[in-house]
């Protein structure tokens, strides 16, 4: 059991980009896209037995947990391993359960109901899909092993960037895409070769997924 100190501090932070409470195990698919949340974006760690305003409630059992490992092991591809520390405080125990980001080995899916696979991005204090446009680019880097070498900057990948650039440095995916006055498929193909060469990144501005310029 862990020291008490450090987790007043960080119940005190609230629920964020990094943090989120969870009160009630119960649905290992629940916790696995808080999984692919947070790993899919700056990594991060959920608080078991802390309500969503703060009080302390600590876990009812530690079946709690094993759900917790079942959602990273069995429900995130791929599977994640996460760390668990224990705090007790006022007799209560609370587990705070750390989740590392992956980086260039994203996507990390959920699999939900049916076989279908989805992935998931923490935004602010919650959890939401990511783009599709967003998760190809990602699985083409993890595919190329971040090995661009062979692509070259064309014009297409050119008129992209001006607008971005134009545009305050940052524009929605799905409207770049449309600017750029191409086939879907080849604007899809020049957003993904564009992230591929480091010449733009994807961001969420607290409405919408974007493509921000990488300066």
């Amino acid at each position: 059991m862990r020291g008490k100190n450090i987790l007043p501090q960080m119940i005190e932070e609230g629920e964020h980009v990094k943090q989120d409470f969870k009160f009630a195990i119960s649905d290992a698919r629940k916790i696995a896209r808080s999984v692919s949340a947070f790993a899919n974006r700056e990594g991060g760690r959920l608080l078991v037995g802390v309500k969503d305003n703060g009080t302390i409630a600590g876990v009812r059992s530690d079946e709690d947990i094993y759900v917790v490992e079942q959602a990273a092991q069995m429900f995130c591809l791929p599977p994640q391993d996460i760390e668990v520390k224990a705090y007790q405080v006022e007799g209560a125990v609370v587990y705070v359960v750390e989740i590392s980001a992956v980086g260039d080995e994203r996507p990390v899916q959920v699999k939900e109901d049916g076989g279908r696979l989805r992935v998931y991005y923490r935004v602010a204090d919650e959890n939401v899909s990511a783009h599709s446009l967003m998760v190809k680019a990602w699985k083409a880097r993890r595919n190329a092993d971040g090995d661009s070498s062979g692509l070259l900057i064309g014009r297409n990948e050119q008129r992209l960037l001006s607008l971005i650039v134009e545009n305050d440095g940052k524009m929605p995916i799905d409207e770049a895409c449309r600017q750029l006055r191409t086939s879907r498929d080849t604007a899809h193909r020049t957003v993904i070769n564009a992230y591929l060469m480091n010449l733009i990144d994807f961001a969420h501005d607290g409405k919408e997924f974007v493509v921000v310029a990488v300066a």
